[in-house]
C-alpha cells in the first residue's frame, strides 16, 4: 500500500464513473451481449464476461467500435451508439452506487476539495448516471474522453480536468476501476486508487495503481485518507517509518 500524504495539501479528487461510482459493467455487458447476438457476432455464440472485460470495458467508442466492426468504422460507431442507448434504458431502472460512495462523498465535501468526474462514456450516459446517483451538485466539472483530443488510456481527460479545476497533479488523486483508466491517471502524473468492482486485481496491478480497494468502505482506503487529518508531526513520523 502506498501513502498519499505526499499530496498534502490535498486540492482535488477525480473520479471515473462506470465501475467507479456505480457498478454499471453488468448493464453494459447485458446490453452488449444482446446487441452482438443480433448482428451474429462470434457466430451467434454469446460473448463471455471475460471477453467483455478484455475487449470493451473502459474503452473509448472508437476502440469499442473496431472490435464489433473491424472493417466498417462507420457501422461500428452506429452500433456503439445503439448499444449505449440500450444501456441507458437499463440504467434508468437498475443503476446502483458502489458500496460506501456516500461516505467518501462526505469526506470530500467536508474538506472543501475540488472534484471532477472523468469518463470515456458518452455525455448522455455520464449525465444520466450522475443524476441517478444524486451527484449533480457534487461535481465541479464533467470531462468526457471523446470531447478531448484523446480519450483514456491517454492522460488528456485527466489533464483537462486538472486544468479546468485549476489544480496541480501534485495535490490530487484519482479513483478508477479499469486498466485503461488507471493508465490514464498514472500517465497524467497522479496516484490512482484502483477499485476492483469487476476487473481482476492482477490486470489492474499491471497499470501501477497506488493501491487497490474493494469499495469505498475498504479499511485500506480509510487508513490512507485519515493520514491527511493527522498533525504534521505525526505525518512525518509515519513517513519516517515507511522509509
Amino acid at each position: 500500500m502506498s501513502s498519499l500524504t505526499g499530496l498534502a495539501p490535498l486540492e482535488a479528487v477525480l473520479f471515473d464513473i462506470d465501475g467507479t461510482l456505480c457498478d454499471s459493467d453488468p448493464l453494459h455487458y447485458e446490453a452488449l451481449r444482446e446487441m452482438l447476438l443480433k448482428i451474429g457476432f462470434n457466430g451467434g455464440v454469446p460473448i463471455t464476461e471475460e471477453f467483455f472485460v478484455e475487449k470493451f470495458s473502459g474503452k473509448n467508442k472508437v476502440d469499442a467500435a473496431s472490435v464489433a466492426f473491424p472493417d466498417d468504422p462507420e457501422q461500428g460507431l452506429k452500433f456503439v451508439e445503439d448499444k449505449e442507448a440500450m444501456f441507458r434504458r437499463l440504467a434508468r431502472q437498475q443503476l446502483k452506487p458502489v458500496k460506501g460512495l456516500d461516505k467518501v462523498r462526505t469526506w470530500v465535501e467536508n474538506r472543501g476539495l475540488k472534484r471532477a468526474a472523468v469518463t470515456n462514456s458518452p455525455r448522455e450516459n455520464a449525465e444520466l448516471m450522475i443524476s441517478k446517483l444524486g451527484l449533480l451538485d457534487f461535481f465541479d466539472v464533467l470531462i468526457i474522453g471523446d470531447e478531448c483530443e484523446r480519450g483514456k488510456p491517454h492522460p488528456d481527460p485527466y489533464l483537462k480536468a486538472l486544468e479546468v479545476l485549476n489544480s496541480s497533479k501534485d495535490h490530487a488523486f484519482v479513483f478508477e476501476d479499469s486498466f485503461s483508466g488507471i493508465i490514464a491517471g498514472v500517465t497524467a502524473g497522479m496516484p490512482v486508487i484502483g477499485i476492483t468492482t469487476r476487473n481482476p486485481e492482477d490486470l489492474l496491478m499491471k497499470a501501477k495503481p497506488a493501491f487497490l480497494i474493494n469499495d469505498y468502505e475498504d479499511p485500506k482506503l480509510w487508513a490512507a485518507l485519515e493520514e491527511f487529518d493527522k498533525p504534521d508531526a505525526e505525518k512525518l513520523e509515519f513517513l519516517d517509518k515507511k522509509i
